[in-house]
């Protein structure tokens, strides 16, 4: 095979959950002529170093995660996104080398698409963090407390999105204010929710 990086042979060694598959994947990506590297700690697949593709591996599926996704046509309707925040990437998930084998033909013509999308240039239109619904909860923390608001506002977009997306996602209003609580010492320090 070439075109292989030893920091991804070493992550394939490693790997003892999907390790099959993963091998596979590599296989099917490499032919499509990307460059190999590990980024974030799993294999990646770029062209001129933009990044096209990554395997990655969870409990429950190991995955092909393209980058722009969201640009793809997805004629067999296999492109998932992986949680509602989730705005460009999107994956292809598999529980077994069986599913890998059977989908090679596909898997290729989604890549060699995905590679289409980066050499057209094509960008994926990303919504602002203005655009994002800040949880009543915490928007009653930014009036009462201007710090807390300048703080908040001095963030980065990312940052910000960050502590939006995590406001959020509980479902009881409760355990919305326990976690703002929690992190506005975070926010009045400028620090990000994993800083």
């Amino acid at each position: 095979m070439t075109g292989t990086n030893s920091k991804v042979d070493a992550f394939l060694t490693r790997a003892k959950k999907w390790h099959e598959e993963f091998e596979k994947l590599r296989t099917i990506v490499l032919d499509c002529q990307l460059t190999e590297e590990l980024k974030w700690g799993n294999p990646c697949y770029a062209l001129h170093g933009k990044n096209i593709v990554l395997m990655h591996g969870f409990k429950e599926y190991c995955a092909l995660l393209f980058f722009k996704g969201v640009l793809l046509r997805d004629p067999k309707c296999i492109l998932i996104q992986q949680t509602e925040n989730v705005q460009a990437a999107r994956q292809i998930r598999f529980t077994n080398v069986r599913e890998i084998v059977k989908m090679e033909p596909t898997l290729k013509a989604y890549i060699r698409e995905a590679i289409e999308v980066e050499r057209a240039g094509l960008k994926v239109k990303l919504k602002k963090t203005a655009d994002f619904k800040i949880p009543d909860e915490f928007q009653k923390q930014l009036d009462k407390i201007p710090a807390l608001k300048t703080a908040f506002h001095a963030l980065t977009p990312g940052r910000q999105r960050g502590y939006i997306f995590h406001f959020s996602q509980p479902k009881q209003s409760k355990t919305r204010e326990a976690r703002i609580e929690k992190c506005m010492p975070q926010i009045l320090q400028g620090k990000g929710l994993d800083d």
